[in-house]
């Protein structure tokens, strides 16, 4: 497959309305991929722009010609020499034209792209998910323009339309059996010789070469072939094992042709990925979920490249995550192919958020096919989710208490894009796709002989205002799977400044809370903002309390590990544009203080206790309960824990050590219960320590003892 980019400098035209014919005066230049607002002049432009390239192109004899657009925000219509080619909606996925007899020497291109700013937010028929509609985005910019690489195809006569890889049985120590389905595209009727070969990519090993030979007829050509691969490498996720990938080729010859007609290369992994009850298996093998939700990786998407991505995922595995959920979108196709070389899995999301009109369902349909299809070999991607959060109703004009009343109807009764929509999208991906996981609507609420819950979405500690700590300790052991939580921070400061005045006296608030994610009312009830006077000392403040609850959820869940919770995924992992928000990197990727403490929190062994409440007074017996939990394949025979109590200058006032026992993949078990005493009050500090095979760990966690 020989491609000729068409990226580079473009023309474009902002219009009212599309026509026949345009005027030649107006055009503005801008280079493609990109975005529309990136423009000096069109920042503030939503709704339609014209899109035009002038480009020589020199054919070569009995060769095929497509037009590839990978991807163009969001409803578009595309003519090569004045030749209607087709339209399209949706941002994610190719589309293609065949052009063979159209191309000329001299060629223009022209797309009409439309991407407005929907403004009926309950009703939304744009499939674009949290890039049209989300509180951790900055509402005034819009994602409309080409911004995935423009390119022409050649190939002969038969081309491959797609190809899909499916593990039918699997195991290291014999052979794994894959079904491969390839699709065909042939002018006219012709024989046809299959090659397909697994070479590996990232390791040593020997390839293997499968051929066929088929007789196909004009159109589309379904060609299933099956594959037998001796002493397979399997893929893992990094804390399992190696992420092994083969690079897949499909070759396809025309009979008496000694050139192939076309060739496709993918990178590959074998694995297989099930959920029992929530609790996830990767080649059979049970795996406690560890991760975070992943947002754009750039507001600006087509900004995104390969190497911003490894350094995301780098970051997400150095911090002992195993999974990543895309929130209620689809990434740059760059973000995938990271992903499977980093051995990081991926919940992903169809791009729905909050509530739909009904007309969306068809188109809706259509474009999940297309996701699935667009996605399905990546072994990364394990799960499917339809849509986030359905039940949430946007805010009402008629008042908070009618837009609570609503909500919760849909939350608790009847909501049509939970329980219709959402259900036919289900049952098709589970019919596309019997090799994922699927689920219906993230955050969805058991109701009692209604219907069973999904993931949960827990926000004790920021929008509900019970203790999260307090809260959870009843909880907990009825979450089988918790896919958001979290409190919003500042950045720190260095990061701040670059968006914010660095003198809170000066600060505009309202640009904050307008542009920047920040909930000022909800960050007030829980840090009082008012009674701070230096920006430094806000930010030590947001981020410790976001400490302290990303901590209170990840113990309490590890606490409950596999009775029934299979896995724990935060709120959020970064910001997409300079915020204020739930993420633990900003959006210049330095990480927060609260990075490194989920990384200790997320650790494979790990040592921890559960308190009832922060302070404690004079005189009380405390009870910590010391628990050690260990995620890892390798079990230790014997460890050694410790536990130390300082006091606020340092000084050690109480130790105990004591061992154990760390299975492989255990359940958290409880190895002591301390009881302590203090006579005076004053700051403490616990420290805990875990000691296996020759490595150490340590958590520490304050001890307030006050007056009584």
């Amino acid at each position: 497959m020989k491609t000729t980019s068409l990226d580079g400098t473009w023309e474009l035209l902002p219009v009212a309305d599309f026509r026949s014919q345009y005027p030649e005066e107006g055009w503005l230049e801008m280079e493609i991929p990109s975005h529309w607002q990136q423009h000096e002049d069109l920042q503030t432009h939503a709704g339609k722009v014209v899109y035009r390239k002038s480009f020589s192109f020199r054919r070569a004899r009995g060769k095929r010609y497509r037009l590839r657009l990978n991807g163009v925000f969001y409803r578009s219509t595309v003519y090569l020499n004045d030749r209607r080619l087709g339209a399209n909606e949706g941002y994610f996925f190719p589309q293609e034209y065949e052009v063979t007899g159209i191309l000329r020497g001299k060629n223009t291109l022209l797309v009409e792209v439309d991407c407005p700013d929907e403004e009926d937010k309950a009703r939304k028929t744009m499939i674009t998910g949290v890039f049209s509609h989300w509180d951790a985005l900055d509402p005034e910019t819009n994602p409309g323009g080409i911004w995935l690489p423009v390119e022409i195809v050649r190939s002969g006569e038969v081309y491959v339309k797609h190809s899909r890889l499916s593990v039918t049985e699997l195991s290291e120590d014999s052979a794994a059996r894959i079904a491969c389905r390839v699709v065909l595209e042939a002018q006219a009727s012709t024989s046809v010789k299959l090659r397909i070969s697994l070479t590996p990519h990232n390791f040593e090993g020997d390839g293997q070469v499968f051929h066929k030979e088929v007789e196909l007829s004009p159109g589309s050509n379904v060609v299933e072939v099956p594959l037998v691969v001796e002493e397979p490498h399997l893929w893992w996720t990094h804390d399992q094992g190696f992420p092994h990938l083969y690079r897949m080729s499909v070759e396809v010859t025309t009979a008496g042709s000694k050139t192939p007609s076309d060739k496709v290369e993918f990178n590959y992994g074998l694995r297989t990925f099930e959920m029992r009850g929530w609790i996830a298996y990767l080649n059979g093998r049970r795996l406690f979920i560890k991760g975070n939700n992943y947002g754009p990786g750039d507001t600006r998407i087509a900004t995104m490249n390969r190497e911003r991505y490894h350094r995301d995922l780098e970051l997400a595995r150095d911090a002992n995550m195993n999974m990543l959920r895309l929130h209620a979108h689809v990434e740059h196709p760059a973000f995938y192919e990271a992903a499977d070389e980093l051995g990081m899995l991926i919940w992903q999301d169809f791009p729905l958020q909050w509530s739909y009109s009904k007309e969306v369902l068809p188109e809706a349909l259509r474009q999940l096919e297309l996701m699935v299809n667009h996605l399905y070999n990546h072994p990364a991607v394990a799960i499917w989710c339809m849509h986030n959060e359905p039940g949430i109703q946007p805010e009402s004009e008629n008042g908070r208490r009618r837009w609570i009343a609503r909500t919760l109807f849909s939350l608790l009764f009847y909501n049509w894009n939970r329980d219709q929509m959402d259900k036919q999208l289900k049952r098709r991906a589970e019919e596309l796709d019997q090799t994922r996981f699927v689920v219906r609507s993230s955050g969805e609420w058991r109701v009692p002989l209604l219907r069973k819950g999904t993931d949960s979405h827990l926000y004790y500690g920021w929008y509900r205002r019970q203790d999260a700590a307090k809260k959870l300790e009843g909880l907990a052991k009825r979450l089988p799977f918790v896919t958001e939580f979290g409190a919003q921070s500042f950045p720190n400061y260095e990061s701040s400044i670059r968006f914010m005045s660095s003198q809170l006296s000066q600060m505009d608030w309202a640009d904050l809370e307008k542009r920047h994610s920040l909930q000022r009312e909800i960050m007030d009830s829980w840090l009082d903002l008012d009674s701070f006077t230096d920006l430094r000392d806000v930010i030590e403040a947001s981020q410790e309390y976001q400490i302290a609850m990303n901590r209170a959820y990840i113990d309490s869940l590890r606490h409950s590990k596999y009775q029934p919770t299979g896995g724990v995924l935060a709120f959020s992992f970064h910001d997409p544009n300079p915020a204020i928000q739930w993420s633990v990197v900003d959006y210049w990727r330095v990480p927060k203080r609260s990075y490194y403490h989920m990384q200790r929190a997320f650790h494979p062994q790990y040592v921890f206790t559960l308190l009832d409440r922060p302070a404690f007074a004079v005189g009380e017996e405390i009870a910590v309960p010391v628990y050690v939990v260990n995620d890892s394949p390798q079990g230790y025979e014997e460890v050694s824990v410790a536990a130390e109590v300082f006091d606020a200058d340092g000084r050690r006032t109480t130790s105990a050590s004591f061992s154990a026992s760390l299975a492989a993949d255990s359940e958290a078990q409880l190895v002591r219960l301390l009881r302590l005493r203090f006579a005076e009050p004053g700051e403490r500090k616990l420290r805990l320590s875990l000691k296996y095979g020759d490595q150490v760990f340590e958590n520490e966690y304050p001890l307030l003892i006050a007056a009584s």
